[in-house]
Order: structure tokens, then sequence, then C-alpha cells
């Protein structure tokens, strides 16, 4: 499912690039200023963080602790990613979910839009988008979670490689 998501984003980045083009281009050349544009575009930039941080994690690129990882075997880096999901990940994203939806709740019972004049109406779907982070992380910490327990099991196939490290036959 992150993949897809990925790829979407992929494409919604450009999205970004292009409108902030057009802010520019319409403010400097033409004299038009349009707030809900200059909100599209910072809006977007935040949907893109927030909903591809699954992909990021499904891709190896958040931040570890390099100290113990890199020098740690199949198994070890199995027990470090176990320890990091289940003592962090899943904990922090609880906080953040029970937060985010009590957030979005209220924002979308108010029709919550931008509080500045011409801007951008439904900003709940923005407040929304913190919950949809927690369930896309959430979802790649338990494959993160299944991917250990079968290191632990034997099973190497599953284990994490570094980048330019070799794959055993």
């Amino acid at each position: 499912m992150n993949g897809a998501v990925g790829s979407v984003l992929s494409w919604a980045t450009l999205g970004c690039v292009l409108i902030c083009f057009s802010v520019a281009f319409l403010r400097y050349f033409a004299g038009l200023g349009y707030i809900w544009l200059q909100e599209l575009y910072v809006w977007l930039h935040a949907l893109v963080f927030l909903v591809g941080a699954g992909f990021t994690y499904q891709l190896g690129g958040h931040v570890r602790v390099d100290i113990f990882y890199r020098g740690a075997g199949p198994r070890g880096r199995a027990w470090l990613d176990l320890f990091g999901v289940v003592v962090f990940l899943l904990p922090w994203l609880a906080v953040i979910t029970g937060a985010s939806w009590r957030f979005f709740v209220a924002s979308y019972a108010v029709g919550e839009h931008s509080p500045q004049p011409g801007g951008m109406p439904g900003l709940w779907v923005l407040k929304g988008s913190l919950f949809v982070f927690c369930v896309l992380v959430g979802l790649q910490g338990l494959v993160v979670i299944a991917r250990s327990l079968l290191v632990l099991k034997g099973d190497l196939a599953y284990a994490t490689r570094l980048e330019g490290e070799e794959v055993a036959p």
C-alpha cells in the first residue's frame, strides 16, 4: 500500500513545484496574488511529507542509530527493529493517533477553514492527514515487526540490508 502511495506522492510533489512556480509567476509578472493558491502549495507540501512517511519507512529512509545498527548482523538488526517499533514507534503513534483524531473531528465539526480571507476551505483535510500518517506508518511498523520475527526464526531472506551491502547466496 505504501508503494502505491509513494507513486501518487511523486506526482503530487511535481504538482507542488508547478503550483509554487505559478504563485511566483502570477505575483511577480502578472501582479496577481491568490492566497488560496499560496496555501495550496504549502498544504500539498505538508501532505506529501505526512502521507509519505510510511513509504519512506518502507524504503528504510528514516533515521536509525547507526552506532548500533551498522555493526549488527541480521538477527541483531531484527532485534533493534523490533525493539524500536514496539518501544518507540507504536506507543508514540498511539498518542498521536488519539490527539490527531480529536483534532480532525473538532475541525470537521465546525467546517474549519483557513483564517486568511480568500484562503483554502476544508482545513480539516490537512488535519486529517495526521491521522492518515499514523495509519500508514503504523501499518509499516507492523510489517517491520513481522519481518523481524521471521528473521529471528531463521528466515534471513527478510533481513534488513544496508545500502551497498551484498545479499548472501
